[in-house]
């Protein structure tokens, strides 16, 4: 039987890396703020360079490469996903997931640290940006060194994530991040002083009656009201029906 975790289109081996296939990344994958794919129209005398750029997202620190193949799954054949990922064995599991899935013509893998990759990029390159950020900002690390660089801020610090998504985003493009309650309300408050402005914000909860436990994130360079929502993942013992209206096109038994 094939190591990892089957999803209704595509198979994530993640083996090797330090975050392995979790609740948190189907709900951001699921949640995120993507681009509408417009058919993409070849840049004829230079003068159609930013119909290209629409139709592109970033994976910042894939690992496995679950988002990067959740977003190519909701978007169309014009469509393309570039991936970034520092540890080389997690790199290694995506560029072979990416290679087995239905869409590896769209996903591009980059094993690099996307602070140095960032900056060598065009400014507001990418309409849509996702992340599944470290978080952790102190206490003990793991004992596994790519568990603990997934996990914590020594590899990225928020700072450093939100300066190269002020680069990288779009005037009017979207970054969608999943964070804990604390850390995603101080990471909101921070990502102001880069003009980055929360548009999007839903709480999640275990169940309806438990305390906010991950809040999902979409921040954008232009700023508006920031719409508010809810999500309990569980209901009465099952899943909710908001929660399998999110990700019923992924999970396989839903």
């Amino acid at each position: 039987m094939a190591k990892g975790f089957t999803f209704k289109q595509f198979h994530v081996n993640d083996h090797g890396c330090g975050m392995p296939v979790s609740t948190d990344g189907v709900l951001l994958g699921a949640w995120a703020e993507l681009p509408p794919s417009a058919p993409h129209v070849p840049d004829l005398a230079g003068q159609d360079r930013k119909t290209a750029t629409k139709n592109t997202v970033l994976d910042i620190g894939t690992g496995s490469g679950l988002l990067a193949l959740m977003a190519a799954q909701r978007t169309t054949e014009h469509t393309t996903v570039t991936a970034i990922e520092l540890d080389a064995g997690a790199a290694l599991a995506a560029q072979h997931n990416f290679a087995d899935s239905p869409w590896s013509s769209r996903l591009t893998l980059v094993n690099a640290d996307v602070q140095t990759w960032a900056t060598a990029q065009p400014a507001g390159a990418y309409p849509a940006i996702v992340c599944n950020p470290p978080y952790f900002n102190h206490g003990e690390q793991a004992d596994c060194q790519a568990r603990a660089t997934a996990r914590h801020t020594d590899s990225l610090t928020h700072q450093a994530l939100l300066t190269a998504l002020r680069h990288l985003l779009a005037p009017e493009g979207t970054a969608s991040l999943i964070l804990p309650d604390y850390e995603g309300r101080q990471f909101i408050a921070m990502a102001e002083t880069f003009k980055l402005h929360c548009r999007k914000v839903c709480e999640v909860r275990t169940t309806g009656n438990k305390p906010v436990s991950r809040l999902l994130i979409a921040l954008s360079p232009t700023a508006g009201a920031c719409l508010n929502e809810q999500l309990a993942i569980h209901h009465q013992g099952s899943y909710s029906a908001d929660f399998i209206a999110l990700t019923q096109a992924f999970y396989l038994r839903m």
